[in-house]
């Protein structure tokens, strides 16, 4: 399980590795406090699916207490979520190199 968070402006991507998806909460919350010490500016917006781990009540109300806006996709159209569903395609294109060039399965 991962999280993956592209963002808008300058395309940069950061993945996190989860054992489990209930993680996700702390994961975006470390995320914000990293933004917010390396860059000196707050996360303005989160877009995402319509994930459990993201409509969560705690979820909510950190992006509530932060003045952060949650955007979230229709059911069943992954197009909305195109710049993250890409960096998952190219993300799983590169692992797969990888393992060829290893000559691993």
């Amino acid at each position: 399980v991962h999280l993956t968070i592209v963002d808008d402006f300058t395309r940069s991507t950061w993945v996190f590795l989860m054992r489990f998806k209930s993680e996700t909460f702390s994961c975006l919350t470390r995320f914000c406090a990293m933004v917010f010490t390396q860059f000196n500016t707050h996360v303005k917006c989160v877009r995402s699916d319509n994930g459990a781990e993201f409509i969560a009540h705690n979820m909510q109300a950190y992006f509530h207490e932060h003045g952060i806006e949650h955007q979230t996709s229709c059911v069943g159209t992954p197009q909305q979520n195109g710049r993250v569903e890409r960096k998952h395609r190219h993300l799983l294109e590169v692992a797969r190199a990888l393992r060829f060039q290893a000559n691993l399965p």
